[in-house]
C-alpha cells in the first residue's frame, strides 16, 4: 500500500474505539445541554406562571377599584343633580315669594286708587335701582322668553286657585258658579280701568311730548336758529366756514358755537364800544388850532357891551370844546340807555307771549277734561 492512500481505519480497534469514546462524550454533553435547557425552561415557565397570577390579581383589583370609582361617580352626580334640584325649587320659591308679595301691593295699589278718586297725572316716574343702574321697566324687557313663561306659570299658579268641588251638590255648584260669576265680572271691570288708565296715559304722553316741542321751538328761535332745529333727534349742525370766503378761519370751534348761540350781539357791541373809545382818544389828541383874531365888531355884541379882552377868547374856546365832549357823552349814554330799555322791553313782551300762550294751553286742557 503506498503513501498516497489514505488511512481509513478499518479493522482498527482503537480508532473504533476512539469514535466511540468520542460519541458518547458528544451524548453525554448533549444530554447536559438538555438538562440545563429543560431547567432554564421550568424557570421561565414558573416565572411566566407567576406573572399571570400577578396580572389576574391586577385585573380583579383593577375590577374593583373600576367599580368602586364608578359607584363614587354615580353619587357624585347624583348629588350635583340633587343640588341643582333644590338650587332650583329655592329659586323657584324665592321667586313666588317675590311674585306673591308684587301681587299683594298691586291689589293693594289697586284698591286704593278705587277708594281715593284723585286727579293728577296718570303715570309715575320710575326711579332706577341701586348698583344695578336699571329701572324695573328696564329688567322686565331684558328677561328671555323662556324666564317670562316660567314667571307667568309662577303666577298663575297661585292666582288660579284650584277648584275643590268634589263632593258638592247641586245647591252648592250654583253658589260656586254664581261666586265664579261675579269673579269674571269683577276682573273684567279691572281690565276696563286699566284699559282707558292707559289710553289717558298715552294721551298725557302725547301732550307732554308736544309741549317739549313748542319749548325747543321758542328755545330755537331764541338763538337765532330754524324752529324746527332743536326739535329733531340730533342737535343741529354748527356752521364751521363760509363757503363764500376763500381766507382761512382761525377762529376756534369753541368760538364759532358761543357765535350760533347768540354771543354775536356781544361781539358786536364789544367791536363798537373798541371803535368808540379809538375815535374818542383821536379826537381828544387832536391839535387845537386858536381862531383868527377879529378885526372889527365882534358878532353877536350888543350895543354898550365892553370889547372882548384876548384872553377871553381862548378861554371861551375851550369851555365850548369842553361843552361839545359832554354833549356828545351825554347822547351817546342816552342811546345807550334807550337801547338797553329796548332790550328790555323785547323781553318782557316775550315774556308776556309765552305766559299768555301758557294761560291757553291749560284753558284747553280744563275745555279737554270738562269735555272728558
Amino acid at each position: 500500500m503506498s503513501d498516497d492512500e489514505e488511512y481509513t481505519g478499518e479493522g482498527d480497534p482503537e480508532f473504533i474505539k476512539r469514535q466511540d469514546q468520542k460519541r458518547s462524550d458528544l451524548d453525554e454533553q448533549l444530554k447536559e445541554y438538555i438538562s440545563e435547557w429543560r431547567k432554564q425552561r421550568s424557570k421561565e415557565e414558573d416565572e411566566l406562571k407567576k406573572l399571570k397570577e400577578k396580572q389576574a390579581k391586577r385585573k380583579v383589583t383593577r375590577a374593583e377599584e373600576e367599580q368602586k370609582m364608578a359607584q363614587r361617580k354615580k353619587e357624585e352626580e347624583e348629588r350635583r343633580v340633587r343640588e341643582a334640584e333644590e338650587k332650583k325649587q329655592r329659586e323657584i320659591e324665592e321667586k313666588r315669594m317675590r311674585l306673591e308679595e308684587a301681587e299683594k301691593k298691586r291689589q293693594a295699589m289697586l284698591q286704593a286708587m278705587k277708594d281715593k278718586d284723585k286727579k293728577g297725572p296718570n303715570f309715575t316716574i320710575a326711579k332706577k335701582e341701586a348698583g344695578l343702574g336699571l329701572s324695573s321697566a328696564a329688567m322686565e324687557r331684558n328677561k328671555t322668553k323662556e324666564q317670562l313663561e316660567e314667571e307667568k306659570k309662577i303666577s298663575l299658579s297661585f292666582r288660579i286657585k284650584p277648584l275643590a268641588i268634589e263632593g258638592f251638590g247641586e245647591s252648592k255648584l250654583r253658589e260656586k258658579a254664581q261666586e265664579l260669576w261675579e269673579l269674571i265680572v269683577k276682573l273684567e271691570t279691572e281690565k276696563y280701568d286699566l284699559e282707558e288708565r292707559q289710553k289717558r296715559q298715552d294721551y298725557d304722553l302725547k301732550e307732554l311730548k308736544e309741549r317739549q316741542k313748542q319749548q325747543l321751538r321758542h328755545k330755537a328761535l331764541k338763538k337765532g336758529l330754524d324752529p324746527e332745529a332743536l326739535t329733531g333727534k340730533y342737535p343741529p349742525k354748527i356752521q364751521v366756514a363760509s363757503k363764500y370766503e376763500r381766507r382761512v378761519d382761525t377762529r376756534s370751534y369753541d368760538d364759532k358755537k358761543k357765535l350760533f348761540e347768540g354771543g354775536y350781539n356781544t361781539v358786536y357791541a364789544e367791536t363798537l364800544e373798541k371803535t368808540w373809545q379809538e375815535r374818542q382818544e383821536r379826537f381828544t389828541q387832536r391839535s387845537k388850532s386858536k381862531l383868527p383874531k377879529w378885526f372889527g365888531e365882534r358878532p353877536g355884541k350888543k350895543a354898550g357891551e365892553p370889547e372882548t379882552p384876548e384872553g377871553e377868547e381862548d378861554a371861551k374856546a375851550d369851555e365850548d370844546i369842553v361843552e361839545d365832549d359832554e354833549e356828545v357823552e351825554e347822547e351817546v349814554v342816552e342811546e345807550e340807555d334807550e337801547e338797553a330799555e329796548e332790550d328790555e322791553e323785547e323781553e318782557e313782551e316775550e315774556e308776556e307771549e309765552e305766559e299768555e300762550e301758557e294761560e291757553e294751553e291749560e284753558e284747553e286742557e280744563e275745555e279737554e277734561e270738562e269735555e272728558e
